[in-house]
């Protein structure tokens, strides 16, 4: 299943956001957006879920295009986690998780429901958590709470706006490897889109990365090709260097 952006603009309030965005997204792996602030990329990510109607060109699910696609179809396809979840604190876990169902049983629950549910506690390690309320949690434990609702959605593509922000290494590290684990290649994989800032991150776990500047297209394609110091010290209109360590590439400010 493809995800296109096809001559893709947004435009709020008359200023235009996007302009121009053409891309072709394969299934599987891991896809990071980056670039600077204001760059562009939740309205990219928002717009590919369907969030933002374009003002020029479209978004492409299969070849078909998004407007088209019932949105209780499109929470089948597609699941996105925004930046403000707004749900009550007092939520357990679990719960939490089983929101990302509703598209599939609209409040009639089942048996593949619960277990869905389960899988995701369990490829989480959410389980010594499930009966805890979200604000008995820490931070990374809540953001891994929210990326388990996500991933208990099922859909082949699963879309996530800044799910590192604010998390200390270890947990961003420990979301990232259970994302690159569960899209891999295999008829279960899933195919992740992400909005990062962690340039780190980015060059150890993301399979392709797509660079937003200025609401443009600077650049789409494998992360090993992308990841040099030129085209970041572009990206970013900072001096940026790319060091090997134990074989793996680290992008750093100059």
């Amino acid at each position: 299943m493809t995800f296109e952006t096809c001559n893709l603009s947004i435009t709020r309030d008359g200023v235009p956001v996007l302009e121009g965005i053409d891309l072709s997204l394969p299934p599987g792996g891991i896809t990071a957006i980056i670039g600077p602030n204001g760059a562009g990329k939740s309205t990219l990510l928002h717009a590919m879920a369907g969030l933002l109607s374009p003002h020029a060109g479209a978004v492409r699910l299969n070849g078909r295009d998004l407007s088209g696609i019932q949105p209780g179809e499109r929470a089948r396809s597609l699941a996105l986690l925004t930046q403000d979840q707004g749900v009550t604190a007092r939520l357990t876990v679990a719960d939490l998780i089983a929101f990302g169902r509703w598209p599939h049983h609209q409040g009639r629950p089942g048996h593949e429901d619960r277990a869905a549910v389960a899988d995701a506690i369990e490829t989480f390690d959410l389980g010594p958590l499930a009966a805890r309320t979200l604000d008995a949690l820490s931070g990374g434990q809540r953001q891994r709470a929210f990326v388990a609702m996500a991933y208990a959605q099922t859909t082949p593509w699963i879309l996530l706006d800044e799910p590192l922000s604010a998390l200390d290494p270890r947990y961003a590290h420990d979301i990232m490897r259970r994302l690159h684990d569960l899209s891999r290649t295999g008829p279960d994989a899933r195919s992740v889109v992400i909005v990062v800032h962690d340039l780190g991150v980015t060059a150890r776990f993301a399979d392709r990365v797509i660079g937003l500047k200025d609401g443009k297209l600077f650049g789409a394609g494998e992360t090993g090709d992308l990841m040099t110091s030129d085209w970041l010290t572009r990206l970013y209109d900072t001096p940026m260097e790319v060091a090997e360590v134990g074989g793996r590439k680290i992008p750093f400010a100059a």
